[in-house]
């Protein structure tokens, strides 16, 4: 006899795979060009059973994009740990600056973003959404650590929020603005990010650092 739990497991595992199979069809033909027919044949499903779980095509492109805010929790958590309690300020923050990087300038990740900004005018309401829940997360995080490592004399923001804002402005603005304006995700290698997070990280305490004692 099937367990309810067996069920359950089946299910989420179903609706796992009809999510990957709309990501694909949405990235390769994007949000008008894929239907529910492709998806629900990418999927092996039918389509009736691709509608019992998710109402219709819009739905389903919303429920993909703000899946993918789960992404910034590793990076909220690493800052939110760690950052603020840091021994060794300079090591943890080229060590945040490399995860955020990583993680942002994931593949899928990057091609999903630029759906979202081709159909901002569409659906501004889940630009809006995706925006508050992953980057906004990541500024108010650091924002947070930023005012307390001013409080323990390691860093000299006089407004903690603009300085989130500097800080991952100067880690994004070239490889995203690269793979947004080329389609390439790949013009940077693991070590190009690796170097690039580094030299914000360091950029960010020359003009943020304690000042240097006489």
């Amino acid at each position: 006899m099937t367990s309810t739990s067996d069920e359950e497991t089946r299910s989420a595992r179903k609706h796992r795979e009809m999510m990957q199979a709309a990501t694909d069809a949405f990235i390769a033909k994007g949000y008008e060009g894929a239907s529910m027919e492709e998806i629900a044949t990418r999927a092996g499903v039918s389509k009736q059973t691709l509608y019992k779980h998710f109402a219709d095509k819009e739905r389903l492109f919303e429920e993909i994009v703000l899946a993918t805010t789960g992404q910034v929790d590793a990076v909220v958590a690493l800052v939110t740990s760690g950052l603020a309690g840091t021994v060794d300020l300079a090591s943890d923050l080229r060590r945040l600056a490399r995860q955020m990087l990583t993680t942002l300038m994931d593949e899928e990740l990057l091609k999903l973003r630029r759906l979202v900004i081709a159909n901002a005018e569409r659906a501004p309401a889940l630009g809006r959404a995706w925006y508050a829940k992953g980057f906004e997360r990541v500024l108010a995080s650091l924002s947070a650590a930023f005012e307390q490592l001013s409080e323990r004399k390691l860093l000299r923001p006089s407004d903690p929020t603009a300085a989130a804002n500097h800080f991952v402005a100067m880690l994004l603005w070239i490889p995203i603005n690269e793979a947004m304006f080329t389609g390439d995700t790949r013009l940077r290698t693991p070590s190009d990010l690796k170097a690039m997070a580094d030299a914000a990280a360091d950029a960010f305490l020359a003009a943020y650092g304690p000042a240097p004692s006489r």
